[in-house]
């Protein structure tokens, strides 16, 4: 009987250590901190880095990622979950097109240019400055819209450099699943609609500067993104999916670093986050926002590289990115200093004044935009990486609720600081 007991029993731990092999793995995403790891190292070696909080370097991905970075002999600790609990959606939203708690998607987006315009014809312009990448191929897509804010006077808000007035550009959701960005945008369109004639700084700025905004550059990887519903999908580039050995969500092209402006040296494994694509400026939404830059701003700017924009320099332009608190001047491309980047600096202070982020040169990040309206045209240019160190707020997908009761409080003040110094951001 003791022998019959004790074969069952190693029978029993037999099928319960192979029981417990064959757990599957946990395929949740998390932000793994990675300490001692470089970036760029990281990037090279395929994994999806972001800076994370306070310059820290953290990687996205399931237990299998974190056991491939144990294996190359780090040691990675689970900082936060991706995927946040989900709020019901407000009663105001009814109707209306929404993802993970509230998120608009790219046809409330549109939909939102269209009523602003609609509502506000003295101030407003909307333009169809080029098409998403399914659009060209005949797959649905998008046009990717810009709105030009101001109160119009004769010749304003027209697609040339020489504006009377100067310019203020914000670009958002460049990468897709950056889901707070396009709700600032959002937020900023409304703010200054709806304050001119009774905010006083509101009304100062649109008497004397035109504000521009494309609140999606990216629209077909939103579509992707909202697609997952109340688990976005972690799509960050465009909807590229020439290369038949990716999946979503990793095929696509990296458009902030597809750039023309010293473009290569990025991603060159077309399933990696930081693709750079097959040639500078090969996707057509890289096309259609350098070809826009280029009617809103003049070259102001020399060829060379050490060549310093001039104090009489006009325009500003910010895009925004998550996460990371962080303001972000030029050069992506080197970690040497740009010619201006002492009045890029000081700008950015007094932009982090209102939001507290970090004002740093970002380095190692080729084929960026803000070094192409910089390095080409010599408007003053900034990545705002927005989002809060961990918890509901925290990451690519915060709940819904964090863009009203942080992200937009803490951004507004910045926004209307780099719109009044469009006229001069390089005099102080």
């Amino acid at each position: 009987m003791k022998v019959l007991v004790g074969l069952v029993t190693a029978v029993l731990l037999l099928l319960g250590t192979n029981a417990a092999a064959a757990q599957p793995t946990d395929t949740t995403p998390y932000y793994w901190q990675v300490p001692g790891a470089g970036e760029h190292v990281l990037q090279s070696a395929g994994f999806d880095v972001e800076h994370g909080v306070d310059g820290a370097v953290q990687v996205v991905g399931d237990q299998r990622v974190a056991d491939r970075l144990v294996r190359l002999g780090y040691r990675p600790s689970r900082f936060d979950s991706v995927y946040k609990p989900v709020a019901t959606g407000r009663s105001a939203d009814i109707g209306v097109q929404t993802f993970y708690g509230g998120y608009r998607t790219v046809a409330e987006h549109e939909k939102h240019l269209t009523d602003v315009a609609a509502a506000y014809p003295a101030l407003t312009q909307v333009y169809d400055i080029g098409d998403s990448w399914r659009k060209t191929r005949g797959l649905g897509g998008h046009d990717i819209r810009a709105i030009c804010i101001t109160k119009k006077q004769s010749g304003d808000c027209s697609l040339s450099p020489n504006s009377a007035k100067p310019r203020f550009a914000l670009i958002a959701q460049i990468h897709a699943r950056e889901l707070a960005t396009g709700e600032l945008a959002w937020r900023w369109i409304d703010h200054v609609t709806k304050g001119y004639g009774t905010d006083a700084e509101v009304t100062s700025i649109l008497d004397t500067t035109e504000l521009w905004v494309v609140p999606i550059v990216n629209p077909d990887g939103v579509d992707i993104v909202a697609s997952g519903g109340n688990q976005p999908l972690m799509q960050r580039k465009n909807a590229n999916n020439t290369s038949a050995s990716c999946s979503a969500p990793s095929y696509g092209v990296d458009l902030n670093r597809n750039s023309t402006f010293k473009w290569g040296g990025a991603g060159t494994s077309r399933c990696g986050e930081t693709y750079q694509g097959t040639a500078a400026g090969s996707e057509p939404e890289t096309k259609a926002i350098e070809a826009w830059f280029k009617q809103l701003f003049p070259d102001q700017r020399g060829p060379g590289d050490t060549e310093p924009a001039p104090v009489t320099t006009k325009g500003v332009m910010i895009t925004v990115h998550s996460y990371g608190n962080l303001i972000m001047p030029p050069w992506g491309w080197t970690w040497n200093a740009n010619p201006n980047a002492t009045q890029l600096a000081a700008l950015g202070r007094k932009m982090a004044a209102f939001n507290g982020y970090t004002v740093v040169a970002e380095g190692d990040t080729t084929g960026t935009t803000d070094d192409f309206t910089y390095g080409n045209l010599g408007i003053a240019s900034y990545t705002f990486e927005i989002g809060s160190g961990s918890g509901s707020c925290g990451g690519f997908f915060p709940q819904y609720s964090c863009v009203d009761s942080l992200f937009w409080p803490k951004n507004k003040g910045a926004f209307l600081t780099a719109a009044k110094a469009a006229k001069a951001p390089y005099a102080s």
